[in-house]
């Protein structure tokens, strides 16, 4: 900490003033929130900049103009020192519960937009700052309520957020129920209006927002103090913010700057969420108080950009470029420029990253950057200062320099006119084309590109022939896996002077695909090159063939491009458009029917605690304060599969700062075991002992004074390896088989085959023999990453708060470590901020190290792991490996399937014995004549894989429909009467489920499937599909109908209900809240329940009813919340305790009504009675299903249909349609969100994440950079889902099904859409000759990424159209 000299460090959080005379210059804003004051709604998700979760609302005032600049900014990376005389605004500034809640707040929660609700206060700052921005528009006014946002601004104000939880469409909602364009009947279910009413009712039922009295970003009290001419910023050796060039120069000959020294240069800090920084700086030289820096200059000779100009700003000023009068052409260069910028990183990114800063990190750190490569094609300049020496120098001239030294500075920018500066022609029907590509896993938002590019060219109609002849062209391609941006001299040279032929683009092509050749290590480099091609060839198509658009809608680009016989025409012109990003989601719809029966069960009532979260008054783990004289925690892993451990110690030159202690086996007390977790399977080691198991297996629990420091020394530590005399690590499924590396399965929960597989073989027409699939693992990505809290209590007690859905066994797993008897551990957990059963076993050993760590040091320790340490240890899904035999009629007709499968379980058990249980409880969902298989659970050299949403479930109805596929590309028939031909009827599903198929009218799969044909015109649009693809060369769209079948296991669960004296409820479940809507179902049934005994209904105690964190030693037996009937059986435990109490008060009551004479009595004198007669009002049960209910099936279908880009692989959802049968639903408006939810989960499992491992098995996608979960602009386009009430169902809780995990196997109707489209594609490939394999038999893998779906598609199809062409076709 450096000592106060000139000045404090002076600034506003919401409202609040707040003076700094010290401070750490290293210390982030989001840190010193989250410690140093009482606002907690900004949360830690990934510390890169890249989910949005740590959102806050950044204000700058200006004294000059008296205006206010209020932008969003990533708080995770800004660095508190750099905000002195701004105000932050989070979402607790908005609103609160006890002031009133922000209209933002109160539609979160109205439009069901929170579950889990960790990422939710981002999402809400993000929302606001949209709103505010909008006011500052001259647009007209809009009707009362809304705001001045359009809806494709308000769908875009949340692009860079993530939720894991939602599926976003309800987010979606919220957003654009502000905008005054919306129409208000697109909006989907919520709490504020029934369908059925009117326009305008609907409108004013909205929580007002009132525009002209918003909240105040910017306190009067700050404004008068910069007014004043006082300085906030402070003025401390650690934090240097020279005020013009010659200080800056004078600091840098005096001062050592960059990597390892201890001064960094800053601007907006946004590249340390790319580049993790280890060391510690102790000073930092902040860029942005040098006006010429921050200088934007315009003329006719173009823009001028200071390097400290964020990128924001850049965008808004080249957007403005129209309105300063620039000649056509050259404003078209800039929008096309300020267009691509805005599909890079997030606006909160944006809005403080430079635009210098990003080109130095391209320079010298060869970032992958999309700004250096559309400003090379522009021919842009930069100014770099050297000493007392500036020079100027081209773009490119600047990439291709040796890495910039730290007393370089890169000041200035310009982006040329392309119209005034003499660089293109002025003749007669000269034409300027620029467009600029990025092939990205994401659209927009926080996702690197496989490969961008800008192309410039000069064309005019050919004087001597017909055709376009090109004058000037400029290729620049980029972040392909090479150091910067290059131009593709030799293309352009060819190209210069050649009229555009088939043959010169061939050519052209050739040259390209030489030229841009990634580096060796580079993922998918034959994928990067072909995108070159791809771009080089739609940037010039339609100067060679006037018929691309209408035949190929060549990426519906018509006004982008210019076509060659516009080009005859002799225009000197261009017409252009902008590209403009495209409004995110179409619509959605939803259809719930209710039911009055057990009110105000099946009343879609908003979830419990959304407002709360909302607003940032919701308290998760790390929300907790740190009590005092805490510590912090961080694990130490290996990095090696199967090796001895010899020594863990920090390099001489590393030491670490603030290390108190290294926790390992050694320090597990006399007595206690080396325990991390435990499931009914059995047991998994805290830490490794003498051998690891693994790449990723916990060492060592290192403890520092901070976060940050325990972090940072975990990072350091370097750990010693002998591999003498050891066997090579079993690193895939196949060397398990080698060495016979196998787990038992109980054969009590072993599957059964099903009838006689070689009798059904004999009776089959054809076979295919040995067909191979695998599917890879996927990780939970919960936004709150694992986190526990533990305290030392009295008498060698210990109390841990622990995000964990399991807390029953953490308890027993703590006790047995620390070697004490168990009523001396408490585990606690209020909330989870995601789990997806990725905090069942695998929080247990964060909550272990915590409590051993404690007990050891007599401190309190926490954790809040990060994000990359999160994913390395999370395990992940099952992968599986699926060798397989059918045998089939000639009509489709399944007689016989044979499986074996191999499924890497990893190092230890955990549970994956349930996964061949599980797999063949939705692969079942066919009628296959005769089942059967071979299951093996593989012990490998991996981290030991665990329960994810649907485990083994997911994979189990996926490989059912690649096996329906296989059959229907072998017999050429569509797939869907193939899929139609095995469905079961009731008999046949009674054959393969026993008992859990239930009575015969609870099957409602066939009618469900007939349905959602109908309702998403299934049909008529397979027919518009196939006239598309006819239509269409470059874009193919596919279609998928699917259904599934999921089996359900319904476990037992406690409860206890307790009216205390005031006649309020607080009730206990054992199932814990993940953002699932269990405690709002819990409330909802504790309500019905307790109801029935007053007269003035339910409606009045479902507000008096609140469920409380969960608590080990309060109520045990808690059990695992996992597996999606949690929820039913804690409701169907808390009717048990009310049912008691019912009976408690029932004699009461009617001795009340008899001397009262009146039937009607007061719900609160009835409580009040029963007090004063000592009557215990409080009841625990145990719900123990009994055989009838222990088992049932649910059902679902799913229609979707999506598109893909033959040049990129890029896969569009255009729609999907889901029927999901919730029998009666305990809220319809929680199992809307679950089944939306698992749907988008499970697209990103089929589409988006990449599991990726180095050779020893180390998860290397270990962050947001690397790791894509879905995001706003990769969900359907429109969404409908429909959720079915299928009636009574006597066995079950008040006739309802769960929502939580079945809705996720649908989504892999996406999958196979996508096969469809790419079907297509090969098949119009194929036809223009030089086959390229079977149009319908290929492989298509899991995660259909882009490059996947390239491959499929032909990574040299550009090539083989055009030698098609040129062979005259």
């Amino acid at each position: 900490m450096s000592e106060r000299r000139n000045g404090s460090l002076v600034f506003a959080i919401n409202g609040q003033r707040f003076e700094l005379p010290t401070l750490d210059p290293s210390t982030t804003l989001l840190h010193f929130l989250r410690t140093q004051t009482r606002f907690k709604s900004v949360k830690l998700g990934c510390g890169e900049g890249g989910c949005g979760a740590c959102t806050v609302l950044l204000s700058k005032y200006d004294p000059v103009n008296d205006t206010v600049e209020d932008m969003t900014a990533s708080s995770c990376l800004t660095l508190l020192s750099s905000i002195g005389g701004c105000s932050i605004t989070t979402s607790e500034g908005l609103g609160n519960s006890k002031d009133g809640l922000h209209s933002i707040h109160q539609r979160m929660s109205g439009f069901h937009a929170s579950q889990c609700g960790f990422c939710t206060p981002g999402m809400c700052v993000s929302i606001f700052s949209a709103l505010v921005n909008a006011e500052k528009t001259d647009r007209v006014d809009p009707p009362p309520g809304f705001s001045k946002i359009t809806v494709s601004e308000a769908e875009k104000a949340i692009a860079g957020n993530l939720c894991r939880c939602t599926g976003y469409r309800s987010i979606a909602d919220v957003c654009k129920s502000f905008a005054a364009d919306v129409d208000i009947e697109d909006l989907g279910l919520n709490s504020f209006w029934k369908k059925e009413d009117s326009k305008e009712v609907k409108v004013s039922s909205l929580p007002s927002y009132d525009r002209n009295n918003e909240i105040c970003t910017f306190p009067k009290f700050l404004k008068e103090e910069i007014r004043s001419a006082m300085s906030l910023d402070s003025k401390r050796d650690s934090w240097l913010r020279p005020s013009s060039i010659q200080e800056l120069q004078n600091l840098l000959n005096f001062i050592d700057v960059g990597e390892g020294t201890k001064t960094k240069l800053v601007i907006g800090n946004t590249g340390s969420g790319y580049y993790k920084e280890l060391e510690y700086y102790d000073q930092y030289i902040d860029l942005k108080g040098i006006p010429e820096l921050s200088t934007i200059r315009m003329d006719t000779e173009g823009f001028k950009f200071g390097a400290a100009v964020t990128i924001s700003k850049v965008i808004e000023v080249l957007k403005d470029a129209k309105q300063v009068g620039f000649p056509s052409r050259g404003e078209m260069v800039f929008n096309k420029i300020s267009n691509h910028m805005e599909k890079i990183a997030s606006k909160f990114i944006r809005n403080i990253a430079s635009i210098g800063g990003n080109l130095v990190m391209a320079q010298r750190k060869h970032f992958p950057s999309d700004i250096a490569t559309i400003l090379l094609a522009a021919d842009s300049m930069v100014e770099v200062m050297s000493g007392t020496r500036c020079e100027t120098l081209t773009l490119e001239e600047f990439l291709q320099r040796p890495p910039l030294d730290f007393k370089s500075i890169l000041l200035s920018i310009k982006i040329p006119n392309w119209e005034s500066t003499g660089k293109v022609s002025q003749q007669k029907g000269s034409v300027l084309l620029f467009e600029t590509y990025r092939a990205a896993p994401r659209p927009l938002g926080n996702a690197l590109p496989y490969l961008n590019a800008a192309l410039l060219a000069e064309v005019s109609p050919c004087k001597t022939s017909s055709g376009v002849l090109v004058s000037r062209c400029q290729l620049a391609y980029g972040a392909y896996g090479t150091k910067h941006a290059i131009r593709a001299r030799k293309a352009e040279e060819y190209l210069v002077g050649e009229v555009l032929t088939v043959d010169a683009l061939y050519e052209a092509t050739k040259l390209v695909r030489a030229t841009i050749v990634p580096e060796d290590g580079t993922s998918s480099p034959s994928y990067r090159s072909s995108l070159a091609v791809g771009f080089l060839f739609e940037f010039f198509s339609s100067c060679i063939d006037t018929t691309a658009e209408s035949t190929d809608g060549l990426l519906g680009k018509c006004n982008d491009s210019v076509l060659a016989k516009d080009l005859k025409l002799g225009e000197n012109e261009i017409s252009f458009k902008c590209d403009e990003i495209p409004t995110l989601l179409s619509s959605g719809k939803q259809f719930i029917k209710t039911s009055p029966e057990y009110y105000p069960v099946g009343k879609p009532i908003s979830k419990s605690g959304a407002a709360l979260q909302a607003s940032g008054e919701a308290v998760y783990v790390d929300d907790i304060p740190s009590p005092p004289n805490c510590l912090y925690g961080a694990f130490i892993y290996t990095t090696e599969p199967f090796a001895r451990v010899k020594n863990i110690a920090f390099k001489p030159d590393q030491q670490p700062r603030g290390v108190v202690d290294v926790i390992s086996v050694k320090d597990i007390p006399e007595g206690g075991e080396n325990i991390g977790s435990k499931t009914m399977f059995g047991t998994e080691p805290l830490f490794a002992d003498d051998l690891t198991e693994c790449a990723g297996q916990r060492l060592a629990f290192l403890v520092a004074d901070t976060q940050k420091h325990a972090d940072v020394a975990a990072e350091l530590a370097v750990v010693d390896y002998g591999v003498e005399d050891l066997e090579p690590p079993i690193l895939s499924v196949d060397e398990a088989v080698r060495r016979s590396s196998f787990f038992e399965v109980p054969t009590s929960i072993y599957p059964k085959q099903v009838g006689d597989a070689l009798e059904g073989m004999a009776e089959a027409d054809h076979k295919i023999m040995s067909a191979k699939i695998k599917l890879p693992s996927q990780y939970h990505f919960y936004m709150e990453t694992q986190t526990a809290l533990a305290i030392p209590d009295e008498d060698n007690c210990m109390v841990v708060y622990s995000s964990i859905q399991f807390p029953e066994f953490a308890h027993d797993a703590i006790a047995k470590c620390l070697s004490v008897r168990g009523h001396n551990v408490r585990v606690i957990t209020r909330r989870v901020g995601g789990g997806f059963g990725g905090k069942s076993s695998k929080a247990m050993p964060v909550a272990v190290a915590c409590a051993l760590a404690a007990q050891k040091l007599r401190r309190p320790v926490r954790i809040y792991m990060n994000r990359k340490t999160d994913t390395i240890l999370a395990g992940g899904r099952h992968p599986m490996k699926i060798t397989y035999n059918v045998g089939f009629k000639s009509d489709g007709k399944i007689t016989a399937l044979e499986l074996e499968i191999l499924i890497d379980a990893g190092m230890s058990l955990d549970v994956s014995p349930i996964l061949p249980s599980n797999f063949m409880g939705t692969f079942k969902k066919y009628d296959w004549g005769a089942l059967a298989f071979d299951i093996k659970l593989c012990k490998t050299n991996h981290s030991s894989k665990t329960a994810m949403r649907g485990p083994g479930e997911v994979q189990g109805s996926f490989v059912a429909e690649a096996i329906i596929e296989h059959v229907a590309s072998f017999l050429s028939m569509e797939v869907d009467s193939v899929r139609q031909k095995n469905l079961h009827t009731y008999k046949s599903l009674s054959l393969f489920y026993g008992d859990s198929a239930g009575e015969a009218q609870e099957y409602t799969l066939p009618s469900m499937w007939d349905k959602v044909a109908l309702s998403s015109k299934f049909s008529q649009r397979a027919l518009k599909i196939e006239e598309f693809n006819m239509c269409n060369r470059w874009k193919k769209r596919g279609i998928s109908r699917l259904p599934i079948i999921g089996g359900m296991t319904v476990r037992p669960t406690p409860a206890k209900v307790s009216i205390l004296s005031d006649g309020s409820v607080a009730v206990e479940v054992g199932g814990i809240e993940l953002g699932q809507g269990l405690w709002t179902k819990v409330k909802q049934m504790a309500a019905f329940a307790l109801g029935s005994i007053i007269a003035d209904g339910t409606e009045h105690l479902l507000d008096n009813v609140r469920v409380i964190q969960a608590d080990t030693l309060s109520l045990i037996q808690g059990g695992l919340t996992a597996g999606s009937t949690t929820s039913e059986a804690s409701c169907a435990a808390v009717r048990m305790c009310c049912d008691v109490l019912i009976d408690k008060l029932t004699p009461i009551k009617k001795k009340l009504q008899e001397s009262l004479g009146s039937d009607s009595i007061k719900w609160e004198m009835l409580i009040a009675q029963g007090y004063s007669q000592s009557i215990q009002l409080s009841s625990i049960s145990y719900y123990v299903p009994d055989k009838s209910s222990l088992k049932y099936l649910n059902f679902g279908a799913a229609v979707s249909e999506v598109e893909i880009n033959l040049l990129t692989g890029e896969t569009s959802i255009l729609q999907s349609d889901i029927i999901y049968d919730c029998g009666q639903s305990l809220n319809p408006a929680v199992d809307l969100g679950q089944i939306e939810g698992a749907f988008v989960q499970g697209v990103g499992f089929f589409l988006y994440e990449e599991y990726l491992t180095n050779s020893d098995g180390l998860v290397t996608a270990n962050g947001t950079w690397t790791y894509k979960i879905p995001s706003l602009d990769t969900i359907p386009k429109q969404l409908n889902v429909e959720v079915l009430n299928s009636g009574r169902h006597k066995n079950r809780v008040l006739s309802s099904k769960a929502s939580g995990e079945p809705p996720l196997f649908l989504s892999a109707s996406v999958h196979y859409a996508a096969r469809a489209a790419i079907r297509a594609a090969r098949k119009q490939i194929n036809s223009w000759g030089r086959p390229g394999g079977s149009d319908s038999i290929f492989q298509l893998d899991v995660p259909a990424t882009m490059p996947v779906v390239k491959e499929c598609c032909g990574l040299d199809i550009v090539e083989r159209y055009l030698e098609w062409k040129k062979g005259g076709n």
